[in-house]
């Protein structure tokens, strides 16, 4: 089945823009009169192409069964081609599964990434160690580390007490939920960045898990 829906690069090459539908099949013309017609292009770095065809129909199916979209994995230019179809009704749609795939590609799981999907008032904060503070060598390299903890424990004990996502990629870190949530957790990790003891991170956390608990 995933043979039929990721074109093959010669199919590409003589077809770059023909959008398929779910059966992996080129179709024409096929737009909804209320959705106007309109077409994302989404890059995928070299090192989570591999991961994304691993996953591919975990991705596929939500993006067309809830959301209506037409999507093909463009070969010769590595992109991720989304389209909106005769089955797209939100005008919010393609966005959304652009949304859904970018926050995959950069490296969430597909379980976390579809909440994008499926909530409004989600979003993905992205910046880097250097934009905090500027660091380079093991001073970078050991900013990083307090952000992880030992065996991942400091990046869970934020992601548990603010309730979002995190994704540590080198020195870049994307943070996945709702927006004071994803502010919250942004400030305890500029905290550890600028030096601030794990311990004083770990007692502030549990004062914003605790009022988290309050307010929701």
């Amino acid at each position: 089945m995933v043979a039929n829906i990721m074109a093959t690069e010669s199919a590409v090459a003589t077809a770059p823009a023909a959008p398929i539908d779910e059966g992996g099949q080129g179709v024409a013309g096929r737009v909804s009169a209320s959705v106007p017609g309109e077409l994302r292009r989404i890059p995928v770095p070299a090192h989570r192409y591999a991961p994304l065809k691993s996953h591919w129909m975990a991705l596929y199916e939500p993006l067309t069964k809830e959301l209506g979209l037409q999507v093909r994995m463009n070969l010769k230019q590595r992109v991720v081609e989304l389209r909106t179809g005769d089955r797209t009704r939100d005008r919010t749609a393609l966005q959304r599964g652009s949304e859904f795939v970018q926050a995959f590609l950069l490296g969430f799981a597909v379980d976390d990434a579809i909440a994008l999907i499926r909530f409004d008032d989600l979003r993905i904060d992205s910046f880097e160690v250097q934009d905090v503070r500027r660091l380079q060598g093991d001073h970078l390299a050991r900013a990083i580390g307090r952000i992880a903890g030992t065996g991942g424990r400091t990046k869970f004990a934020i992601e548990n007490a603010c309730r979002v996502r995190i994704v540590l990629a080198g020195a870049k870190i994307h943070i996945l939920g709702g927006h004071m949530q994803v502010r919250l957790a942004r400030d305890a990790i500029c905290s550890l960045i600028l030096g601030t003891p794990p311990g004083k991170t770990y007692e502030k956390l549990r004062r914003v898990s605790t009022r988290l608990k309050e307010r929701f």
